[in-house]
């Protein structure tokens, strides 16, 4: 029986054919990296592989690694396997990595969204014969509005906001998430902050040329008062700590998928939630694995129990791959949810 092309190990998920892995999350001689989220692009790799969009980010986050770059199609021969990258949708640079030895492909989708976003490269189906995939929102509660329903959303929020001059203040991850909400608001209501997780990316990503609208960063100088009405980008965490002592009786938001949740809407304390996730939303999920062609797949990290059952019970051969991959920040809220079982 030929060996697969692709097998899970406690390192990650590691190619025999090439000596390598993708999106390990130990340590390991060579590295080739989805994105740069810090669940999938971790420290301490010898040798990164990654397209040539994702690795600044990655430099940014990682500091000195030995890392080279690739082109979204172009193929690269690693040992005995023939390897390229291809959009995945997740974030600016996110990819889909596949892998052929001796004629046959396996798919590693890294994380992805099936919708185009405006911002990041738009995903990219990708024939195989085994397809591993999130399942991050693989539940059918989930399954997002509109992008333009949401950005209406938001500028309304904060429009309103903005016309008491009350601050508006956002929770939203650093890296992919703050991007994606900046492109989809309208900055002619007031002026955009941003704390300093998220301009240290905008800047990054700026530098490649990804368009975002003028924003000024939150030094500890900075005056609210300065900036009536402002809408203010932050990563989740500085929500609840001295850093927003400064925007006292602003308006507070988090932009997560998680907010179809109500428990988690409780729980994140804010005055809105709204449904923005830059994951593949249930019809999404199936969108995608129908479009591989894929017999086999292989789910990991999210609602895996839930969603290869449904995936059996509708004619794939799926089953649960453990992994040591999580949500980003903004995604990581306990998939325990009791709204989730409903």
């Amino acid at each position: 029986m030929a060996q697969p092309v692709l097998t899970f190990t406690d390192r990650g998920i590691y190619c025999p054919a090439g000596e390598f892995f993708i999106d390990p999350w130990r340590p390991v001689d060579r590295a080739l990296i989805t994105h740069g989220h810090a669940d999938h692009a971790r420290p301490g790799h010898r040798r990164y592989l990654a397209t040539h969009a994702a690795l600044p980010v990655m430099r940014h986050r990682l500091g000195e690694i030995s890392a080279e770059g690739i082109g979204y199609a172009e193929q690269r021969r690693i040992g005995d396997a023939t390897v390229s990258f291809h959009p995945a949708g997740h974030l600016p640079g996110s990819a889909q990595v596949r892998v052929e030895v001796d004629g046959q492909v396996w798919v590693v989708s890294g994380d992805y969204k099936t919708t185009p976003d405006g911002l990041c490269e738009p995903f990219e189906p990708v024939r195989c014969h085994a397809f591993i995939s999130e399942c991050t929102f693989g539940l059918p509660v989930f399954e997002w509005a509109p992008q333009a329903v949401i950005a209406d959303e938001i500028n309304a929020w904060w429009a309103a906001n903005a016309a008491t001059g009350r601050a508006s203040v956002l929770g939203a991850y650093s890296l992919g998430k703050a991007q994606r909400v900046l492109s989809l608001v309208d900055p002619g209501i007031a002026p955009i902050l941003t704390h300093g997780a998220v301009e240290a990316t905008n800047a990054v990503l700026r530098d490649q040329g990804y368009r975002l609208p003028d924003t000024a960063y939150v030094t500890p100088e900075l005056k609210a008062k300065d900036y009536p009405g402002a809408l203010v980008i932050a990563p989740p965490s500085a929500l609840g700590s001295p850093w927003m002592r400064r925007f006292a009786g602003a308006s507070t938001a988090f932009a997560s998928g998680w907010m179809a949740l109500r428990g988690v809407r409780r729980r994140r304390a804010g005055d809105r939630g709204f449904v923005l996730s830059d994951h593949a939303d249930w019809p999404g999920l199936h969108q995608a694995i129908r479009e591989t062609g894929a017999e086999s797949i292989y789910v990991t990290h999210g609602y895996t129990d839930i969603f290869a059952r449904w995936l059996n019970d509708a004619g794939w051969q799926a089953q649960v791959v453990p992994t040591e991959f999580g949500g980003t920040e903004d995604e990581a809220d306990a998939l325990t949810e009791p709204e989730a079982a409903s």
